[in-house]
């Protein structure tokens, strides 16, 4: 579709190299400068799907605007300025190879992975007697490697992470202290919108004078899978499935469709009529996690209005 962007190409004053991510393309800029620019691709299964999602780069960018600075006060991030509703700027981290991932409730991977009869996910225990979607006692942290476009994620112990030495002792404490304070101030800003954050990952990085921060995105609903709390007790009483806000939905429709990333298999050709119904749920998904209304960016010319509002915000 015309009014989306799915792929860049620019060539900002001082650019050394750019990172094309599976949702996001980073231009490193001298004076360890970084401008990531949150796309409209799609991606699931760790597969990137052919066609943008209008509006998606941008509900993804400004979500995880406003949960760095709901956040700040606790986890220092890399985040300087968002000259565009599609771009962050910030300080040039050299990033951990490993995402932090935290679950308060047995839900997706950890309750497929439950149903196999495993009560170990990532060498942390899961209680016996859990129904998909329970709390667990405490949120649980299962760290995943961190893969390259194309690649899959896999799950990684804190065992392992130390023994191969991704990272060492003391930073990794650092990162389990920091994933536990963000996720309880994720979680209390859920409540606050009659959320429930269920299960997110976070992503750090160390800046050159050897400060952890937090980078990439936090708390949106590509990297995050919340339920609506009213009504939550009353469907895990009846064992029904809870009403979610994630991009879970498009996982359903895929498997639906017979793909779930696995090798020969065809993704599903996806409808303009599906595509929009997809913005509108990112759209919906936005203004409950937020609590603000969505308000639609210019997109008859994205690449310029980009382009314009980057040299600008580097000029000045």
């Amino acid at each position: 579709m015309s009014n989306t962007i799915t792929s860049t190409n620019f060539e900002f004053p001082g650019q050394k190299s750019v990172y094309k991510g599976k949702v996001r393309e980073v231009y490193h800029l001298d004076h360890d400068i970084l401008v990531m620019v949150a796309t409209d691709r799609l991606s699931a299964f760790d597969v990137v799907m052919p066609k943008g999602i209008p509006y998606k780069g941008q509900i993804l960018n400004q979500i995880a605007t406003k949960m760095m600075a709901d956040t700040a006060d606790i986890v220092p991030n890399w985040l300087m300025a968002t000259p565009d509703p599609n771009v962050a700027v910030g300080y040039a981290c050299e990033p951990f190879k490993v995402e932090m991932v935290i679950r308060g409730y047995m839900s997706g991977h950890a309750a497929r992975e439950y149903k196999l009869g495993k009560r170990s996910l990532c060498g942390v225990s899961m209680p016996e007697g859990m129904k998909e979607n329970d709390q667990f006692p405490q949120p649980l942290i299962t760290p995943a490697t961190k893969a390259e476009m194309g690649d899959h994620d896999e799950d990684i112990s804190r065992e392992d992470i130390l023994k191969r030495g991704i990272v060492s002792e003391e930073d990794y404490l650092i990162l389990e202290k920091y994933t536990r304070d963000l996720f309880q101030r994720g979680t209390e800003i859920a409540a606050q919108r009659g959320l429930i954050l269920v299960d997110t990952k976070y992503e750090f990085g160390k800046t050159k004078d050897g400060k952890i921060v937090l980078i990439d995105e936090i708390h949106t609903p590509d990297s995050s899978r919340y339920f609506y709390a009213e009504g939550y007790a009353e469907r895990q009483e009846k064992g029904e499935p809870q009403k979610q806000l994630s991009k879970e939905f498009v996982r359903q429709w895929l498997i639906s469709e017979g793909f779930q990333g696995l090798k020969g298999q065809k993704v599903p050709v996806m409808t303009d009529e599906y595509i929009d119904s997809v913005s509108e749920r990112y759209i919906e998904l936005y203004e409950n996690i937020t609590g603000e209304a969505f308000v639609k960016a210019d997109i008859s010319d994205i690449q310029s209005r980009i382009e314009k509002n980057v040299l600008e915000y580097l000029k000045a």
